[in-house]
Formats: C-alpha cells, sequence, structure tokens
C-alpha cells in the first residue's frame, strides 16, 4: 500500500517565504539607498512658492495703519461729583472757550464752602480781638514807662537841690539818702517795664505772625473750596467740538467721573499700532508718508508707547507743515514709516516660512529642481515685503518662502513636478 510523501517546511511554506525574502529586500535596498541622519519628506514642487536670492536696495520702512485722532483733547471730568441739574450743550457741538457745558449741584459741596468761610471770619475775629489786647497792654506798659520817667526826673532835680543844703544843716542826710534809694528803686522798675514791653511785644509779634499764618491757610481752603464750587458750572477750557457727552438732567456723577472731552476742530494727528519687534528700532522723530486726496504729506514720531498689548504698542505721528483738510476722527490710512536709510545688500521676499523658522533656517533648491536642503541663515532688517539676509545665502539661490507648517523636523526635501512658482 503507497504512502502520502509528508512535505518539508520549505515546501510548505516556500510562497510565504519568498515573499518575505522580497520585502525585506526591498526594504534593505530602500535603508541603503537613504542617508541615516536625515529626515525626508516629498512634496510637490507646484504646490510651494519659490523665490530667488537677489541683490538690490533695502528699503528699512515698515508700512501701517494710522488712525485720525485729534492733535490735542481736552477730557471733562466732575471733580466733586453731584447730581446734573442743566444741560447746556449737545454732542458734537462746536464750543469757544468759557462756553457753558452743564451745571452740576453739591450739597455737601455748598455746605463745607459756607462753613469754610465762618471758620475765616470767626478767626478773623478772634485775631482782630487779640490784637486790640495786646494794643492795650501795650498802652499799659507805656504809661507805666512814661510815670517812671517822670518820677525819676523828679527825684534827680530833687536830689541836686537837696545835696549842696546838707552841709548848711537845712537838709539833713537821711532825707538824701531817702530819695537816692527811692531813685535807685524806680530806675531799677524802669528797666523792669523796658524789659516786659520787650518780652510782650515779641510775643504779641510771634502770635500775630501765627493767626496771620491760620487765616492765611483758611483762606486758601477757602478759594480751593470755592473754586470746587465754581467748578459745579463746567465750562469749555478751549475752542473744540463737544464729543463722548452724553449727560441728561438728574444723572448722578462720582467724583472723578469722566463724562465727555473737547477734541481740537483744527488739527490732527494719526496713531498707528507697531509690532513689538519693533520696539526698540522706532524713536521720536523718525519720518513716515501718508497719500491722502492724491497727495503726498510727511509726518514724524511725536510720542512713542512702550506699554506692549497682544503684541503691538502705539506711536503718536504728527503732520509736517500743512495738514490735510476735511479729516475726520476715526478714519483709517495706510502709511510707511521710515526706521532707516536704504542701503545695498542681499535681500528675499518675506514669506510665510518665517512663523515656522524665526528666520533661523531656510530650504535652499538644489539646481536640478529634485530637491531642497535645509540651510542656517541669518535674517537682519524685515519691511513687510523684503527681508535683508546676512549670512547663509548668495545672489541666485533658490529657496522656498511659502509655509513651513509640519516641516519643522524635516532636513531634506524630494521636488516632484517641473513647474515652480519664482517670485
Amino acid at each position: 500500500m503507497d504512502r502520502p510523501l509528508q512535505k518539508n517546511f520549505w515546501q510548505r511554506h516556500k510562497r510565504w517565504l519568498i515573499s518575505l525574502m522580497a520585502i525585506s529586500l526591498i526594504g534593505g535596498l530602500w535603508l541603503l539607498a537613504t542617508p541615516g541622519d536625515q529626515r525626508i519628506r516629498r512634496l510637490d514642487i507646484e504646490q510651494l512658492q519659490l523665490a530667488q536670492v537677489k541683490e538690490g536696495i533695502f528699503s528699512d520702512m515698515i508700512p501701517l495703519r494710522g488712525q485720525v485722532r485729534p492733535l490735542h483733547t481736552y477730557y471733562l471730568d466732575a471733580i466733586e461729583g453731584g447730581r446734573v441739574e442743566a444741560v447746556h450743550a449737545e454732542e458734537g457741538k462746536a464750543l469757544q472757550a468759557g462756553d457753558l457745558i452743564v451745571e452740576i449741584s453739591n450739597t455737601r459741596l455748598q455746605l463745607d464752602s459756607i462753613s469754610r468761610e465762618a471758620q475765616v471770619s470767626e478767626q478773623i475775629n478772634l485775631m482782630q480781638t487779640q490784637e486790640l489786647n495786646l494794643t492795650r497792654t501795650l498802652l499799659e506798659h507805656q504809661r507805666s514807662l512814661q510815670q517812671l520817667n517822670y518820677d525819676i526826673d523828679m527825684l534827680k532835680q530833687q536830689l541836686a537841690r537837696m545835696k549842696p543844703l546838707i552841709t548848711s544843716g537845712s537838709v539833713r542826710l537821711a532825707e538824701v539818702e531817702d530819695s537816692q534809694r527811692r531813685l535807685d528803686f524806680l530806675q531799677q522798675q524802669r528797666e523792669l517795664t523796658l524789659e516786659t514791653q520787650k518780652t510782650d511785644q515779641a510775643l504779641r509779634d510771634a502770635q500775630m505772625k501765627q493767626m496771620r499764618d491760620s487765616i492765611t491757610n483758611l483762606q486758601a481752603n477757602l478759594q480751593i473750596a470755592r473754586r470746587n464750587l465754581e467748578s459745579l458750572r463746567v465750562r469749555a477750557p478751549a475752542a473744540g467740538r463737544l464729543t463722548a457727552f452724553n449727560l441728561q438732567p438728574g444723572e448722578s456723577l462720582s467724583p472723578g467721573q469722566r463724562f465727555g472731552q473737547l477734541d481740537d476742530p483744527d488739527n490732527y494727528k494719526l496713531v498707528a499700532q507697531v509690532d513689538e519687534l519693533y520696539l526698540h528700532r522706532v524713536m521720536i522723530g523718525q519720518s513716515a508718508q501718508i497719500e491722502l486726496q492724491g497727495e503726498n504729506y510727511r509726518l514724524r514720531v511725536q510720542k512713542i508707547y512702550p506699554q506692549v498689548t497682544q503684541g503691538q504698542f502705539l506711536i503718536d505721528m504728527v503732520f509736517e507743515g500743512d495738514s490735510p483738510q476735511q479729516l475726520n476722527r476715526g478714519q483709517n490710512f495706510p502709511l510707511r514709516l521710515q526706521l532707516s536709510e536704504d542701503t545695498q545688500t542681499q535681500l528675499i521676499p518675506q514669506g510665510s516660512f518665517l512663523a515656522e523658522t524665526g528666520g533661523h533656517w531656510i530650504f535652499v533648491v538644489e539646481p536640478s529642481e529634485k530637491s531642497a536642503e535645509r540651510r542656517a541663515i541669518k535674517v537682519g532688517r524685515r519691511n513687510g515685503l523684503e527681508l535683508e539676509i546676512i549670512e547663509g545665502l548668495e545672489p541666485g539661490d533658490r529657496v522656498i518662502t511659502s509655509s513651513y507648517l509640519g516641516l519643522e523636523n524635516v532636513d531634506r526635501l524630494i521636488l516632484r513636478g517641473t513647474q515652480p512658482r519664482t517670485e
């Protein structure tokens, strides 16, 4: 009886083993053809934006968008607050300096002013009373001194008559001695009165000075209270157009609350937002150009606000010479800010690749246009249209300037296709 032949391992799995060997061979060949230390991506060249490095004039300017604002703005604040009693102007009205805008009432401020006036009057009356008392005391000292001088003169005359009569016995020596002691006492009394008068005069002067200073301070406080009371009748501090104003009678205002502003009706400035990248390059006095109504106008940077908000900071620019006519607050216009003089350098167009590379590297297309290699570069100035290349590229090099999203870790690109778009 015949037995069926047993197939060995090779015969049973020959198909699978041949397939596995083919796959391994193909994988090995692919690994041999690919450099081990490079990360490669294949892309269609038609999907890329290409540019050529060129030698040219770099215009160191940045495009901005300026917003028209009044050159001078006067803000209207409720200094003490209160209740709106009457409104005498409307939003958008042109006012002259001194025109009444709104009347506010403030009972506390009115009572405070009355109280300060009463304090000043009381202090003045007190000073007058004190001055009168001190004057009376001074007069008393003067009368006492006058009486002492009279008594001393009389005693001196009496002694002068008595001394020659002692030898004749007409006058006793004891009487002369008594008169001399009386004269000495009166002279001592006069010296004491003079010293007392001097002390009282110094005290009077000090007290009067202190009271006058106190009255001066009270009067200054009274003037402040009166000015605050007068500020309840809000007037235009200068000629201008009333804006941001919407008060109604009966409305309450808090102390310091801003309720409107006066804008300069004839002079304007432009306010522009600048990328924080240029914070240390923008300086006061730099020039800018703008085209309005078919004419070119020059501006200069007047003020820089260093506070950075959402990656931008503000600058104020004023017109040099005559400013354009018929400008309206809030209008926006494109302009160019010149940062420095134009120079000859290597340039490439500014592209989306900067978002992923930060200007530190770029893909350079080989002459065959079959591949592109990653290369380190150094970027200098930028003006919104072009980049200044300091290191890493040469004139004539072709580079990829489109977005590198997803290519951050790629070293080499294999390019497919034959129709590149070159700027």
